[in-house]
């Protein structure tokens, strides 16, 4: 976890209105719109804040739009607007979640750095990108302050609903709801971007469920698209106990495999900043007074490890959701709108041999299991428990 000066926005930013900063934020206009005029029109401002949208949407990039449009004496200030994006501007505070919960202590340290005076902007602003993540005492902690922040602070909350914030919390903001892109905009957003053919770019929107980061990440990465392919066909294929051991062994590995692929090299340029930092040279014994500070570093990169497999897994789980969501759709004789059309002939099958109200029970159950995940669950477990519940009744 870090309370931090904003470094780099990362987000599915394509469509580009005319203009910094708006231009980074693609596909909601009428959000775009709303802040705006929020920004225009200080007498109306509302001074906490909740972007809500599911994941892919844009929330963060919209978040960082909105900060530099605050922060930045004039639409015409691009320099000051620059300066926020790249998250060098003193007045843009950022809390970024890399474990799995956000902690009491950060959101204190968000808190007291709320109250500082902007030092060069017209704002200071505040943002939280996963404020879904915030336990119960923990936003307790935010309340005080988001309910009466100093004149010049602004609050930005990001998370995937106001469901998944607490009344107390929702009370205090106003909500801006972004929406989702259609596949065809996504694929052709993708296609754009990368180069990739248009039929992999629509299959990569279409199994994304229009997560922009993650449909680029199928389109350029075959081995995704393959990973993502099996592991579905193993589950259709899953018979007996030995075939849930097997099935849940994969995917854990799998996800694991892809959360060090996703954080070694960021662990690595990590640890070698910090050394350049403090003067020890490549290969140098570490000196004791640095080694507290070295160990401080690995346990964040070790909670950082935790969320990253977690949310790997959990993105597994949203695949398998959108297969026997499709078993579902095809049981009531619709094939109009399939996420995994590649599958339809193993799907077809599972709905003719299954009654809506089994395939509903494995859905339930599979809802469970990532609510089980994110209460720190053994994933392995948890995944075998639910594969029971995939094969159980079925003939070898």
């Amino acid at each position: 976890m870090q309370v931090e000066e904003r470094a780099g926005v990362g987000g599915d930013a394509t469509h580009r209105p005319p203009g910094l900063p708006w231009g980074a934020v693609w596909g909601q206009d009428d959000a775009v719109d709303a802040l705006r005029s929020a920004v225009a029109e200080p007498e109306s401002m509302t001074h906490a804040w909740l972007l809500t949208g599911p994941p892919g949407s844009g929330r963060s990039t919209l978040a960082y739009a909105f900060a530099a449009a605050l922060i930045a004496e004039h639409e015409g200030d691009e320099a000051t607007m620059r300066q926020v994006i790249a998250g060098t501007h003193p007045d843009l505070t950022a809390l970024r979640t890399e474990g799995v919960i956000i902690s009491i202590k950060d959101a204190r340290a968000l808190v007291e750095r709320s109250y500082f005076a902007p030092a060069a902007g017209r704002h200071r602003v505040i943002v939280v990108e996963d404020a879904d993540r915030m336990t119960e005492r923990t936003s307790n902690v935010l309340l005080k302050a988001l309910e009466e922040p100093p004149e010049r602070t602004v609050w930005v909350l990001c998370a995937p609903s106001e469901a998944d914030l607490l009344p107390t919390i929702r009370s205090r903001v106003r909500g801006l709801r972004l929406h989702e892109p259609s596949i065809d905009d996504v694929a052709r957003l993708i296609a754009t971007r990368t180069g990739v053919d248009m039929a992999v770019a629509e299959q990569s929107a279409r199994h994304a469920q229009r997560h922009i980061g993650m449909a680029q990440r199928l389109a350029t990465d075959p081995a995704s698209r393959a990973r993502r392919d099996d592991t579905l066909r193993a589950v259709l294929r899953a018979r007996g106990v030995g075939d849930v051991v097997d099935v849940a062994g994969r995917i854990v590995a799998a996800a694991t495999e892809d959360a060090k692929a996703l954080t070694a090299e960021r662990d690595d340029a990590e640890r070698s900043s910090l050394l350049r930092t403090v003067g020890v040279a490549q290969g140098a014994a570490i000196p004791p007074a640095v080694r507290s500070q070295l160990s401080a570093l690995e346990d964040e990169q070790k909670r950082r490890a935790t969320r990253s497999l977690r949310d790997g897994i959990d993105r597994v789980l949203t695949d398998l959701q959108s297969m026997f969501r499709d078993v579902v759709l095809l049981q009531f004789g619709r094939d109009d709108d399939l996420i995994n059309r590649e599958l339809r002939p193993e799907l077809q099958a599972l709905a003719d041999a299954w009654t809506p109200e089994r395939t509903l029970v494995v859905l339930d159950h599979l809802a469970d299991t990532r609510l089980a995940l994110e209460q720190n669950v053994a994933p392995t477990l948890a995944l075998e428990s639910w594969l029971v519940t995939v094969t159980s009744g079925r003939t070898p």
